[in-house]
């Protein structure tokens, strides 16, 4: 996109500046939307008696968080493509999202892993005592609670997503770092164009946590950690 800095150009630039920060939001929702299920579901499966599932959860986990978030989006652009035709079909942004809550759903599952392990043992026998399955005692006893407690590792991953997203720029989604490289190269005005991109990723990162700690306040249960 061209332009020159004006009364026009000014207006031009914002827009765009404002596309991308959509762009940045819509990547980071989808992919942290990716990341809770996938990440809760693997976290589960690393706590459960059957030793197949936890080592699928195992295995999941240790895959994606082990592998640099920017080579798993250049091998969900470039190679699995090639190797799982019908993904050529989906767009670019798709294969981000996937890339980026894929990578979080590892540090996810670690969390929820941990919280559920951090409940004493007498909860999950009190859930099959009462006649619970196993599936029935993690959903209404377990989880509940593990989830309670791993609010605040989850407010900083909700924060790094945003972060994150900024390598969607690297498969070319004119996401807020993609429109500061390029507005840069074309205005040469990079210290007003990165301070207000900055300033955007503060906004939306500061606008999480406090969603984040209004949840984690009105849910708390009195006694536990956290709690009052």
């Amino acid at each position: 996109m061209s332009g020159c800095f004006g009364k026009d150009g000014d207006i031009t630039y914002l827009q765009w500046l404002l596309s991308a920060w959509g762009w940045t939001l819509s990547v980071a929702v989808l992919a942290l939307a990716v990341a809770l299920v996938v990440g809760s579901l693997m976290g589960i499966l690393r706590t459960v008696p059957d030793k197949r599932l936890q080592l699928i959860g195992n295995a999941w986990t240790e895959l994606f968080r082990n592998i640099p978030l920017l080579v798993q989006i250049f091998l969900w652009y470039h190679v699995i493509p090639s190797i799982f035709r019908p993904l050529q079909q989906f767009p670019s942004f798709v294969l981000v999202v996937l890339a980026l809550g894929f990578f979080t759903s590892a540090r996810i599952a670690e969390q929820v892993k941990a919280g559920i392990q951090s409940l004493p043992r007498g909860q999950s026998y009190a859930g099959l005592a009462m006649g619970f399955s196993l599936a029935q005692t993690y959903r209404f006893v377990l989880l509940p609670m593990a989830f309670r407690i791993v609010i605040p590792p989850l407010t900083s991953e909700s924060m790094n997503i945003i972060k994150n997203s900024s390598v969607a720029f690297a498969v070319s989604i004119a996401e807020l770092t993609m429109f500061a490289m390029q507005a840069q190269e074309e205005t040469s005005r990079g210290i007003e164009i990165y301070l207000a991109v900055t300033g955007l990723y503060f906004v939306s990162a500061f606008a999480v946590n406090r969603v984040m700690l209004f949840i984690e306040e009105r849910i708390r249960v009195p006694g536990t950690a956290g709690g009052k």
